[in-house]
């Protein structure tokens, strides 16, 4: 075990923008002086545990998750099959962070279930001193001004393997309030926590009862073939642009990840190069039906959402984004509905091609999909029903995501003392 370490170097400074909720910056009410810096060295310390790997003894194995998000299992193994001749331990209430790749922020403290799991030793632990609760420093994990800090100090050339040393970490100052402060910071935070967890909760529920409804009401319908009820599927090119969301006055190009089932995210673009010029055709147009051609995750290939009447001109597809443009006898909403079936989803896994990194779906492959179409008057039934239920889910999933935001004033500011409690109570009651 080492000595308890003290060292200062670098500072949390970051600004924070205040939801109108939020008591504002200079009432008297709502500032303080804020709370003295301190390196973590003085508060915690490195503390790690290791145990041989012994053959025909099982290990529990766990990783940490980016951006703060916890610890999670692994699985099981054999001390016999790893090439580690031991591997550190994991005890309750500890730090643990992933030394490789620390700009992404793999930090959190080990909750009572994960203790006795093991990890490499990518993953140096640390023991809390008296002054800190665990559980505020388990929202302090997961703040992004922390990951800022954890990435301003990584080391190396290669991107993907920079790392954070234990000693870097506890270089890092944090304004750290009176243990008293830090239980009704912990309260706080974790009442939203638990509103945020509800409200996403009641999203997936309408979403899989949208789902549910959508299979039952066109359960006695024989399936057909989709391309017969398209006109054309059109594309777009694959143009130079910076990975940057245009401005309102630049064009842009959708990337992949503007498509997702039911969901047409206009902010997921990037700015087209000034001397490029799209066809105007590729130009996306409020209505249209839009679906994934390529994707790195398999379940967002073939996704398809419709595009909303406000969408902002001068955005353009991409060749992994294409339109299905709808003959007479086939409802848009409807086809956004259908194509998000679970036997249509089958179809689309069984059909798409390509590496593990990127799977592919062919334009001659989404008009051989199979899919029930009844009448158009009932069409625009089924669509009616199940667009309302999953209006439900987007409602409870957008107070949800103001929640998030909300609690990442309320962190910045609980955490440097900015905000006062009193003040942030008025804000979650």
């Amino acid at each position: 075990m080492s000595d308890w370490q003290q060292i200062g170097l670098g500072d949390l400074e970051t600004p924070v923008h205040r939801k109108a909720a939020v008591p504002p910056q200079g009432s008297r009410d709502s500032m303080r002086d804020g709370y003295p810096l301190r390196p973590l060295g003085e508060v915690m310390r490195l503390d790690i545990q290791r145990t041989p790997m012994k053959p025909a003894t099982t290990y529990r194995l766990a990783g940490v998750l980016n951006s703060g998000k916890g610890v999670v299992a692994k699985g099981e193994l054999d001390g016999g099959d790893t090439e580690y001749a031991a591997m550190n331990v994991l005890r309750a209430d500890q730090v643990v962070m992933r030394k490789l790749t620390a700009w992404e922020g793999p930090i959190t403290v080990v909750p009572a279930e994960f203790d006795g799991f093991v990890v490499s030793n990518e993953f140096p632990t640390f023991t809390l001193g008296p002054e800190v609760m665990p559980d505020w420093m388990r929202h302090v994990c997961g703040s992004p001004r922390l990951w800022a800090e954890m990435k301003n100090r990584v080391s190396g050339t290669v991107q993907r393997r920079k790392r954070l040393n234990p000693e870097q970490l506890l270089q890092i100052r944090l304004p750290i309030p009176p243990r008293e402060v830090q239980a009704r910071i912990v309260e706080m935070l974790d009442a939203v926590d638990d509103q945020i967890a509800a409200l996403d909760r009641e999203a997936s529920a309408a979403n899989t009862a949208a789902g549910a409804i959508a299979e039952s009401m066109l359960a006695d319908h024989a399936p057909v073939r989709v391309g017969n009820y398209l006109d054309r599927i059109e594309g777009g090119r694959s143009p130079q642009a910076v990975d940057a969301p245009p401005k309102e006055d630049e064009k842009g190009v959708l990337k992949v990840s503007a498509v997702a089932a039911f969901h047409f995210i206009a902010d997921e673009a990037k700015t087209l190069a000034s001397e490029t010029e799209m066809p105007k055709s590729a130009e996306v147009r409020a209505g249209d039906v839009l679906v994934t051609r390529a994707n790195g995750a398999i379940h967002r290939v073939g996704a398809v959402c419709r595009v909303p009447s406000d969408v902002r001109r001068g955005l353009y597809l991409s060749d992994k984004t294409l339109r299905m443009v709808t003959a007479s006898g086939l409802d848009p909403d409807f086809l956004v509905v259908a194509m998000s079936l679970s036997a249509v989803r089958r179809q689309i896994v069984m059909a798409a091609s390509g590496s593990a990194s990127m799977k592919n779906i062919s334009q001659s492959k989404i008009t051989a999909l199979e899919a029930p179409v009844p009448e158009l008057a009932e069409q625009r039934k089924v669509a009616s029903t199940v667009l309302s239920v999953r209006s439900l889910g987007r409602a409870s999933h957008a107070e949800a995501d103001r929640l998030r935001q909300v609690r990442a004033a309320l962190l910045a500011g609980l955490l440097d003392g900015t905000i006062s409690i009193g003040a942030a109570d008025l804000e979650v009651a």
